[in-house]
């Protein structure tokens, strides 16, 4: 259990149609350099209480990437998305208040859409290194690569390196769906666990032929 808690990540993102363009290439990214994502998604449970899953989640893993990039409302009468910040206050308190000295090591990345927005609506953390993504899934890849550079795990493919191969990945996936019948909503609607399996097929695949 303490190995899986060095190498989990937990993701805490929107979980919306359009930010599935960036969740792919997130959970892409992190399989890519060696770490496991621990996401909300990865299990469904009607009977399970969300916050109890979460909780659960965030005590599991060392390492944490929050995407802040949804917390402004985008139409009018539209809610602003409060799960995230939430969820982010709920790790960044397991690294404070737990009694567990482990939770001390817990690393997070704070990820936003537009530069210093999240000052606006989440104040006390302006003193934060908060990167920038701009929505651009490439930007997000490299962010979240060199924050694990800069943590310390060396000998990680670049940025661009690994945006490629997301690329290449992708296609290879959605041509081997689409022989098997599945549809463009198929694939956008994939449970992540069944796209986690893909990623790692195709990892470790490309992992054995490197090696020949």
């Amino acid at each position: 259990m303490e190995d899986q808690f060095s190498h989990n990540v937990f993701i805490n993102c929107p979980f919306d149609d359009e930010y599935r363009e960036l969740l792919c290439p997130l959970l892409f990214t992190v399989l890519y350099c060696g770490f496991t994502p621990r996401i909300a998604l990865e299990r469904f449970d009607s009977a399970e209480v969300r916050i109890e899953k979460i909780r659960q989640l965030i005590e599991e893993s060392v390492f944490s990437i929050h995407d802040l990039s949804k917390v402004k409302s985008s139409k009018k009468n539209e809610y602003y998305r409060l799960n995230m910040p939430f969820e982010f206050g709920l790790d960044l308190g397991c690294k404070l208040y737990n009694p567990d000295k482990k939770y001390k090591n817990k690393k997070s990345l704070i990820i936003e859409k537009e530069r210093y927005a999240y000052q606006k609506a989440l104040s006390d953390i302006s003193n934060s290194d908060v990167k920038c993504h701009k929505g651009e899934p490439e930007d997000l890849i490299i962010e979240v690569r060199n924050w694990f550079s800069e943590l310390g795990f060396k000998n990680l493919d670049s940025g661009s390196s690994i945006w490629d191969d997301y690329n290449f990945f992708y296609t290879d996936f959605y041509d081997e769906m689409v022989k098997k019948g599945f549809k463009d909503k198929d694939i956008q609607k994939m449970p992540i666990p069944e796209f986690l399996d893909h990623i790692e097929l195709w990892l470790s695949k490309k992992k054995k032929s490197s090696k020949k």
